[in-house]
C-alpha cells in the first residue's frame, strides 16, 4: 500500500503542440506539478529527510527548520505532516498568499523575516535565522537546501534518470531553472557522466548574481541568489540565460492559453530558453524543459492582469511574439571569463550546521567514486544507474 511520500517522482513528459513548428526541435515539459506537494522540490525534500532519518540526524519528535518562501518549504510541510514532525519555515515578505496558505494548511509554523541582507534580498537573513533556531531547539534538523549537496544528489538519483528514459535516443538538451542549484546540479552531474552529448542549460532571472554580475531586485519568484550556490557546478553548464520578468510571465500566460498548461514563473523563463534552442536544433531533436510547479500558485500575481499592470508589465502576447522574444535572448558569457559570484566563507558567516557538512562529505565521496568510472562505457553505466540507488 502506498503512502503519500511514495508517490513522489515519475512525473510525465508532455510534448508541446502549438508553440513550436514542425521543422523545429520538439519541446517536452517535464511536469513536476504532479508530485503530491505540487512541485519539483518534493524530490530533494524527501531525499534529504529520509537520509537524515537513516543517519540519526532526525528522529521521531524532531523539528524540521528551513528557509524557504516557496516550494521547498511546502514540500517539507507536507512531509512533516505525513511523518509526524514539527515544521518551522522561515519566509520573507515576498511570499505569495497562496504559498503562505499552503504552509499553514499543512500545519507548518511560519515566521516572516523582514530584515534584508546586503544584496537587498532576504536569503541570507532567512538562512541565518533558520540556523539560529536550529541551535536553540532540541532535536532540530536543517535540510539546508542552499548548502546541502544532497539537494543535487536527489536530482541525480531521480530526475536525471527519468529524463534519460523519457527523452530517449533523440534527447539533445535539458533546460532547468537554477533556484538553489539542486535540480540543475544533479542533472548536470548525471548526464555529463552517462550521456555527455546532451547539453544542459541553466536559466535564471535578470537581477540574480548566480551567473555573475551585480544583483538587483526582480519579481520572478523561485529563482535567484546573490551568490553561486554550492550545488551548481557552473563550469559544466553548456549555456546559461538570465530572463527578464516580463518575458517569463508572458511565456507562462501564452503557454496556458495556447497549450492548456499552467506553470510557475521560473518555468516560463525555462520555456523561453527552450523556444530559443528549438528554433536552432534539428527537427528530430528532443528538448526536455523542467516545469518546476503549477501556475495555480501564481493566480494572484503573474496570471492577474491588475497585478501585472501595477508593475508596468505587458499582459498578453501571441505565440509569434513569444517566439520573437525567445529569439532575442542572449546567453550569459560566463564561459568567456565570468565564473559566477563566489562569496568566500559564506557558509561560516551564516553558521551552516555541522550536519550539513557531514552530509556534504558523504555526497562528495559518492561523486568522486562516480567520476572514476569510464565514460567510454556510457551505455552500461547508464543502465546501471537507472537501477541502483545514488547515495
Amino acid at each position: 500500500m502506498l503512502t503519500i511520500v511514495d508517490t513522489i517522482g515519475q512525473t510525465p513528459l508532455v510534448q508541446l503542440q502549438r508553440l513550436t513548428h514542425a521543422n523545429e526541435a520538439r519541446i517536452g515539459l517535464k511536469c513536476e506539478r504532479t508530485n503530491p506537494g505540487g512541485s519539483v522540490k518534493d524530490r530533494p525534500a524527501r531525499f534529504i529527510i529520509e537520509t537524515a532519518e537513516r543517519a540519526g540526524w532526525l528522529s521521531q519528535g524532531g523539528t524540521i527548520i528551513e528557509s524557504s518562501s516557496g516550494n521547498f518549504g511546502i514540500s517539507l510541510a507536507m512531509l512533516g505532516a505525513a511523518k509526524g514532525y514539527r515544521v518551522i519555515i522561515l519566509v520573507d515578505p515576498k511570499i505569495t498568499p497562496t504559498n503562505l496558505a499552503l504552509l499553514e494548511a499543512y500545519g507548518a509554523e511560519v515566521e516572516i523575516v523582514t530584515a534584508q541582507d546586503d544584496s537587498g534580498s532576504y536569503h541570507k537573513t532567512r538562512i541565518a535565522r533558520a540556523n539560529e533556531l536550529a541551535r536553540q531547539i532540541p532535536g532540530a534538523f536543517r535540510p539546508d537546501q542552499c548548502f546541502n549537496l544532497l539537494n543535487s544528489a536527489a536530482h541525480a538519483n531521480s530526475t536525471a534518470r527519468e529524463i534519460l528514459v523519457q527523452g530517449g535516443d533523440s534527447l539533445a538538451m535539458v533546460i532547468a531553472a537554477v533556484s538553489t542549484g539542486g535540480q540543475l546540479g544533479g542533472i548536470i552531474r548525471q548526464l555529463k557522466l552517462v550521456a555527455p552529448h546532451v547539453q544542459v542549460v541553466g536559466v535564471d532571472a535578470v537581477g540574480s548574481a548566480i551567473f555573475g554580475g551585480a544583483a538587483h531586485s526582480y519579481l520572478m519568484p523561485g529563482v535567484g541568489l546573490g551568490w553561486t550556490p554550492a550545488n551548481l557546478p557552473l563550469a559544466l553548464l553548456d549555456h546559461a540565460f538570465n530572463v527578464p520578468d516580463e518575458a517569463a510571465f508572458l511565456a507562462c500566460r501564452t503557454l496556458a492559453r495556447h497549450e492548456g498548461i499552467m506553470v510557475g514563473a521560473s518555468s516560463g523563463a525555462v520555456l523561453l530558453a527552450a523556444m530559443f534552442f528549438a528554433q536552432q536544433l534539428p527537427a528530430n531533436s528532443q528538448i526536455v524543459a523542467i516545469a518546476a510547479d503549477s501556475g495555480e500558485r501564481y493566480l494572484q500575481t503573474i496570471y492577474n492582469d491588475a497585478w501585472l499592470g501595477d508593475h508596468g508589465l505587458s499582459i498578453n502576447c501571441s505565440p509569434a511574439e513569444l517566439r520573437a522574444r525567445a529569439r532575442s535572448l542572449r546567453p550569459c558569457a560566463f564561459h568567456e571569463g565570468q565564473v559566477g559570484t563566489v562569496q568566500a566563507n559564506l557558509a561560516e558567516t551564516l553558521q551552516v550546521p555541522a550536519s550539513t557538512q557531514q552530509m556534504n562529505q558523504l555526497v562528495q565521496e559518492q561523486w568522486q567514486q562516480r567520476s572514476a568510472l569510464q565514460v567510454g562505457a556510457a551505455f552500461a553505466i547508464r543502465q546501471a544507474l537507472l537501477q541502483d540507488v545514488y547515495c
